[in-house]
């Protein structure tokens, strides 16, 4: 039990100055000798399940002063917000102003009207700026215009609001470079997911780490070139002891549309990453624990049982 506390938490590096709430919501704070310029804050770790202590999927990048958000699941903003509160300053809900999308797929995206127009209610005064899937425009187009008479009201009723907080710059993208700026480069890759024509992950790279994010999928297109040398993999799963539990339809499913335990175990053997996160976890009865035990069965690096607020 003491052996799968410790991958439980292992990884886990706060700064005492900086996040001092989060020392009382997840134990002892290691203090980093040169702090790194980047954070992986967890805001949401969730599936489509309704758990209410997991908001859909979101994982925040922070280097020095500025997030980057990967997807955009339910309950994003709202967790931002929190994280705000316990000492991550470049969360700031007003300051959220650019966001990755891996796919299309409604628990990564139900909080994209969210992220566009409270960050704009509060104070944001600059477009949103989003890269996604083919499919992003229309996606955003038709939020719009869904929210048309809420803008016409904020803009010319009594609230007071400005004109370009609510305004979305929406790219689609494809394999490849996809965004760069002095604190960041982002390289989408295409992964398979189920019946999704486009679908990618992230490698991304700033001063000081390298992290994947695998977005949603199975291991039919090899990412391994893309993590290698990375520093941190964030990367779904699911229980193989839970998978034997489901139904046969179900089975076939999700054979085709995410990763095994030893699945992901191989990988991370291959790309022997600095550190493995755990989200999108699906367990289908098993525990958090014996997934962690499924995959040290064909890996035996730091693997972490990611929760919606962890810091990294």
């Amino acid at each position: 039990m003491f052996a799968r506390m410790q991958r439980l938490t292992a990884g886990l590096l706060f700064s005492i100055t900086a996040l001092p709430a989060f020392a009382h919501a997840h134990g002892p704070v290691v203090q980093l000798a040169e702090p790194s310029r980047t954070q992986i804050v967890l805001l949401g770790t969730g599936t489509p399940n309704a758990n209410p202590d997991r908001s859909g999927p979101c994982v925040a990048i922070v280097v020095d002063d500025k997030a980057y958000l990967i997807d955009c699941g339910p309950g994003t903003v709202r967790r931002a917000a929190l994280a705000y509160n316990r000492g991550v300053k470049a969360l700031e809900v007003s300051a959220l102003g650019i966001v990755f999308i891996t796919h299309l797929h409604s628990d990564h995206t139900l909080g994209y009207p969210d992220l566009i127009f409270t960050p704009w209610v509060l104070g944001r005064n600059q477009p949103l700026i989003v890269y996604g899937p083919p499919g992003i425009k229309r996606m955003t187009e038709h939020l719009l215009d869904a929210y048309a008479e809420d803008i016409d009201v904020r803009l010319r009723g009594l609230e007071p609001a400005n004109e370009k907080g609510y305004t979305v710059e929406a790219h689609e993208i494809q394999s490849g470079p996809i965004y760069q700026d002095a604190k960041i480069k982002v390289m989408a890759f295409t992964v398979e997911h189920g019946s999704w024509k486009h679908a990618f992950g992230f490698r991304i790279e700033t001063p000081d780490r390298v992290i994947v994010v695998s977005g949603d999928r199975t291991p039919g297109i090899d990412i391994a070139p893309y993590c290698q040398g990375c520093d941190v993999l964030i990367h779904e799963v699911y229980s193989v002891a839970g998978f034997k539990t489901r139904p046969e339809a179900w089975k076939a499913y999700h054979a085709g549309a995410h990763t095994s335990s030893h699945e992901l175990g191989r990988l991370a053997a291959r790309v022997k990453p600095g550190l493995l996160i755990l989200i999108h976890q699906l367990l289908w009865g098993s525990t958090p624990e014996a997934l962690l035990d499924e995959i040290a069965e064909v890996y035996g690096g730091r693997v972490v049982y990611g929760n919606d607020l962890d810091v990294y």
